[in-house]
């Protein structure tokens, strides 16, 4: 029975080991995804109920158990299970957001063995008798159950070192940017439609310079800083630089950094209310980029959104612009016509100002976008015929308003990364066109929303019984508010789903689909969230 048992407890080290690595892999992913910022990622913690869940409360469980000293056989075998088991969960499971091995992960994972061996060690010390693999053994489920503690410790003793090294890359990126005195700038920041806007702007503007923008969703000051030094030729001539902004001078750091000359200000909206607070807070942010042009400069401004048509701007040259609210808008998208190709519409402003252009981009938001761009465009002197071919071989930016059609009749509408009340709205109006066959929602409702996060994703389940015949809801976390839209609206009962995961809505949607139907895949379907 004692080689058995030395086995086991072997095991146990082994699985326990292997557990542990894979729950901090996964910890520091959710860090990384809050940017590092312990603050965002207790407010996860918080909303997931990470901290106490099944696993991690099984896991505390046996180490009080392992403490006390009452393990024996049976207990052994039940770790090593539970070990095995859950370190074979965490390794299988799929994100949508992987983490992503950066040089501060390593630093931070260096850092989190040194903390996870300290314990064992000072506890062999201090009571040798228990033997070596007990304690290692103990001191893993210890770790397993409160690695979040170890999460926090890693990343407060990183952050001077951090801090030291993001001021050498910015003091590096500041000596690049300070060596291309001809360089033009162009910021584009708001609440949504910033990244497609930043993607059309480079699109056209490639016909007449050699244009860099910001790739993904490198819209932080790092991410910023990283484009600058990885990406920044001697020979680049316009630089296109997404802002994004989660607090209060976010925007405003990457513009002493970069110091535009031209800034695109696509939406002033309700996202991201759990950092800011109140609409008047985002504004402030937002219109960060705008207080920093020179005033040789020019702003571009969307009067189709409230917070942005209500802010004046008298420190630089402003045009504003709309589809839907154009009373003192100088540019204006009309005649806007949805076809099978796509969209035709014309963009009017000043001096005569009149293109006709043609894309195949779908759906009002993407309109807005597409005019912000021909307005810079035209501004920098890109010629009329080159705005128009580029518009035509404009391609849809990945899970922004993406249509699709497989070769079995479904048509696909892609709209999994917005998450905000207005971009869901314009999806389900999209998707409203399509009546062929059944219009199909899949969502888990929209985030980050503070107070409003119950009443918008009300008025969200409103809005899809309007526009679609059938609704999956995903996960639990804006179930209810979904579930209360739904019902208010009238949605028959047999036509709403409601899944846990988003496999298991890919799985109801075998079920029911069928050709000729349609489905939108509305806001950010990370199970993590979920």
């Amino acid at each position: 029975m004692s080689n058995v048992i030395l086995i086991l407890s072997c095991l146990g080290v082994v699985f326990g080991a292997w557990l542990v690595y894979e729950e901090f892999r996964r910890d520091l992913m959710m860090l990384q995804q809050n940017s590092y910022m312990n603050k965002r990622y207790s407010k996860w913690l918080k909303d997931s109920g990470d901290t106490t869940s099944l696993a991690r409360l099984t896991g505390m469980i046996i180490f009080f158990i392992c403490l006390w000293g009452k393990l024996g056989f049976v207990g052994l075998a039940f770790l090593v299970i539970f070990a095995l088991l859950r370190a074979l969960n965490l390794h299988n499971k799929k994100y949508k957001h992987a983490l992503v091995v950066t040089k501060r992960v390593r630093r931070l994972y260096a850092v989190l063995v040194v903390l996870a061996l300290i314990a064992p060690v000072v506890l062999v010390v201090l009571n040798p008798s228990v033997g070596v693999i007990s304690w290692i053994a103990i001191t893993l489920m210890a770790t397993y159950a409160a690695s979040h503690i170890f999460i926090y410790a890693s990343n407060i003793i990183l952050a001077p070192v951090e801090k030291s090294i993001n001021r050498g890359f910015y003091n590096d990126a500041a000596r690049i940017l300070r060596s291309m005195p001809d360089l033009k700038i162009i910021g584009i920041t708001g609440s949504y439609g910033k990244t497609s806007t930043k993607h059309y702007l480079t699109r056209i503007l490639s016909e007449k310079y050699d244009t860099l923008m910001t790739p993904g969703s490198y819209n932080t000051t790092l991410g910023v800083i990283r484009t600058i030094r990885e990406m920044m030729k001697p020979y680049t001539e316009v630089f296109v630089c997404e802002m994004g902004a989660k607090n209060i001078g976010d925007i405003k750091e990457i513009c002493d950094l970069v110091h535009p000359q031209i800034g695109i200000l696509t939406a002033v909206g309700p996202q991201h209310l759990q950092s800011f607070k109140t609409i008047e807070n985002v504004q402030r942010t937002k219109f960060e980029l705008v207080d920093s042009l020179p005033s040789d400069g020019l702003a571009i401004l969307n009067n189709d959104f409230e917070y942005v048509a209500n802010r004046k701007v008298d420190n630089v040259k402003a045009v504003r612009y709309g589809v839907t609210h154009t009373d003192d808008a100088q540019y204006i998208a009309k005649d806007i016509k949805y076809t099978p190709a796509g969209t035709e519409f014309t963009v009017c402003g000043p001096d005569g100002f009149k293109i006709q252009l043609q894309t195949h981009l779908v759906g009002e938001c993407n309109i807005s976008n597409l005019t912000a761009a021909v307005i810079c465009a035209h501004y920098m002197g890109v010629e009329e015929q080159k705005i128009k071919y580029a518009v035509s071989k404009i391609e849809q930016v990945e899970h922004r308003l993406n249509v699709k059609h497989t070769p079995g009749g479904l048509t696909i509408i892609d709209d999994a990364f917005n998450s905000n009340p207005d971009g869901s709205r314009m999806a389900l109006e999209v998707l409203s066109h399509f009546n062929q066959g059944q219009r199909i929602v899949i969502t888990p409702g929209m985030i980050e929303l503070g107070d409003k996060q119950f009443e918008l994703n009300k008025a969200l389940g409103e809005t899809i019984t309007k526009n679609a015949d059938v609704a999956i809801i995903v996960g639990k976390y804006n179930r209810d508010a979904l579930l209360s839209g739904l019902k208010e609206s009238e949605m028959p009962e047999d036509k709403v789903h409601c899944v846990d995961t988003f496999n298991e809505a890919q799985a109801l949607l075998t079920s029911i689909v069928r050709p000729g139907d349609t489905v939108l895949y509305e806001n950010d379907l990370p199970d993590t969230f979920h």
